[in-house]
């Protein structure tokens, strides 16, 4: 099911893209609408398909006005931005035009959101994007989706075809290596994938930590400690009972995402989950406290300055197992 190789590296907007393109070709019901936002595989899509392909300028509240418009017409529509302005600067557009009508009538909406938490490392607070999850979980009728590889985001866009209620598609903005060995045969409706079976303590993680929890595995295996990793793709809706069936063998979690804790995010989806199941599960989260992140450097610089590095994960593993 996995094999996270290292060396394949994508972009996952690019990826998805090609994805529409291809199926815009036999399906004429498709849109693809952008904030004017580019990418590589933009411009064939947008010259070959120039009827059904439409730049509303930086204006992302727009963006969602004339997506709502189409999708009440039967139209399904991606429409594409940067992810802290899509989801921020336009969420009044998106609570009343998709999340309210959605519970009302079809509309197939899927909001494409390219730099989900930190991948605009070096773009600093205003392009960070840590609060999306929480903002967006919230809104009811609308469905989540956080891959952590360019496989994930390739799948999903038949998912997006067959499922016409309105999406969020939470995009790293990085080339990635790929985890998954193919786009076929993923459980959406399920949520979530165990792509490692442990002992005692698993990572539960989303997007870009994924990758990290994959690494810190592999560090804690050469010790022999062997701990689980689950990649939370569809944070809602996720299954439910077959997350915590895979949960309960575990007695410690730890949750890891690029985003605030103790507000809303994975790690309240997964402790509140624990709870209402009355699971004797040690539970420990892992991302950003609320604060914005005002340094300057690369991205692992920034996870290192905020805890949240191998180093750090890996102490938090120790502790519990103790």
């Amino acid at each position: 099911m996995w094999i996270w190789n290292n060396m394949e590296t994508k972009v996952m907007r690019d990826v998805l893209i090609e994805q529409v393109y291809q199926r815009m070709h036999d399906n004429k019901d498709i849109f693809f609408l952008c904030a004017d936002f580019g990418s590589p595989k933009l411009d064939k899509l947008k010259n070959d398909f120039k009827d059904r392909f439409i730049n509303v300028g930086i204006a992302e509240q727009n963006l969602i006005n004339v997506s709502t418009g189409l999708a009440l017409e039967g139209f399904t529509v991606f429409c594409y931005a940067i992810a802290p302005f899509l989801t921020m600067r336009a969420y009044e557009q998106i609570r009343i035009n998709l999340s309210l009508h959605a519970q009302l009538r079809e509309v197939n909406v899927n909001l494409v959101g390219v730099g989900a938490g930190l991948s605009y490392d070096v773009s600093g607070p205003t392009h960070h994007c840590l609060e999306d999850i929480t903002i967006m979980k919230v809104l009811p009728n609308v469905e989540v989706f956080s891959p952590s590889d360019w496989m994930l985001a390739k799948g999903y866009v038949d998912y997006c075809l067959k499922v016409k209620k309105p999406k969020y598609i939470r995009l790293d903005g990085k080339p990635l290596p790929r985890i998954y060995n193919s786009e076929n045969g993923f459980k959406f409706s399920q949520g979530f994938s165990e792509l490692k079976k442990g002992k005692k303590l698993c990572l539960v993680s989303t997007g870009i930590m994924t990758h990290k929890a994959l690494q810190v595995a592999k560090i804690l295996n050469q010790e022999n400690i062997d701990i689980g990793v689950m990649d939370v793709f569809l944070i809602k809706p996720l299954n439910e009972e077959s997350f915590m069936k895979a949960l309960k063998k575990y007695q410690a979690v730890i949750t890891l995402e690029e985003g605030f804790i103790n507000n809303g995010g994975l790690d309240s989806c997964v402790l509140q989950l624990i709870n209402r199941k009355g699971a004797r599960i040690k539970f420990k989260n892992m991302g950003f406290a609320q604060r914005y992140v005002f340094d300057i450097g690369s991205r692992d610089y920034l996870h290192k300055l905020n805890k949240l590095d191998e180093g750090s994960i890996i102490k938090n593993i120790r502790g519990l197992l103790k």
